[in-house]
């Protein structure tokens, strides 16, 4: 519509979440033969995480085919090019408004899905493929065309957006103003990030480390993102990683305590790990 006053659009789009219906029309189409798998792919994850027949995870049997991974990434890359059409039918429409030049565009996704690494299907689990989410911001005064490697929360997003336009956050605002790195894409953000599923999975990542640990069956997961940004090779029972271990439990812990995380790393009666699809 027509007017002169600044203005906010929040358009939330269904996709990619499923269920994944595109038009029958719609011309993009991808052979499931020649979709690569996922990196770490694997039949089946190793053990319990706690969640292993919820929702996504039931979509296909166990242990999981290539051939059914690629066809459910077929699927889901026909969806998120019909979301890219739809997505570009907004940006052309800001193109041609007099709004262009003085509107900040955001990108952004909720979560992720395995869709075949680790051996899982959805998005309940704390590994980098379904935490790490899309975010793309333009508009006056950021650098077109540049990435960085600073680490956010999406609530971050809001105060940057209210920061930009003049607009304080609210004092209970627990985001952070990421206009210094819109400005200098090399400048560093948060310092480390904590992740939480259920009372099931909790995480910690700084720039280079990210542990998982699931209380429940007493596992622990050490990866080094920077040589193994797939998270294949846990080093968290190595010996020379024991104090890094150690340390990252540590850190983790305090900062449930500062977030007001009442669940616990540790149970009296781990149940088994081991676990037998249904």
């Amino acid at each position: 519509e027509r007017h002169e006053r600044p203005f906010l659009c929040y358009l939330p789009f269904d996709a990619p979440h499923d269920p994944h219906i595109v038009p029958a029309d719609f011309p993009v189409h991808y052979a499931p033969e020649d979709i690569p798998l996922p990196a770490n792919f694997l039949p089946q994850h190793p053990w319990n995480n706690g969640e292993m027949t919820v929702r996504d995870e039931a979509l296909l049997p166990w242990p999981r085919s290539e051939a059914a991974i690629r066809a459910m990434l077929a699927e889901y890359y026909r969806y998120i090019s019909y979301l890219d059409a739809q997505i570009g039918r907004v940006l052309d429409a800001l193109e041609r408004s007099p709004h262009a030049a003085n509107t900040y565009v955001v990108f952004a996704a909720d979560s992720g899905v395995a869709r075949g690494s680790h051996g899982l299907i959805g998005k309940q689990n704390l590994y980098e493929h379904s935490v790490r989410v899309p975010l793309i911001v333009a508009g006056p005064g950021v650098p077109a065309g540049k990435t960085t490697d600073a680490m956010c929360f999406l609530y971050d997003v809001f105060p940057t957006l209210g920061a930009r336009c003049g607009v304080p956050a609210p004092a209970t605002s627990e985001g952070r103003d990421l206009s210094p790195v819109l400005r200098a894409p090399a400048t560093p953000g948060r310092a480390e990030l904590m992740f939480a599923y259920r009372d099931v999975q909790r995480a910690l990542r700084d720039e280079r480390w990210k542990l998982i640990r699931y209380p429940q069956v007493d596992r622990t997961q050490l990866f080094d993102l920077a040589a193994d940004p797939d998270e294949r090779v846990n080093l968290a029972e190595r010996p020379e990683h024991a104090a890094r271990v150690k340390e990252m439990v540590a850190r983790l812990a305090r900062l449930m305590i500062e977030h007001a995380d009442a669940a616990s790393l540790n149970v009296a009666a781990p149940q088994p790990a081991e676990w037998t699809p249904p």
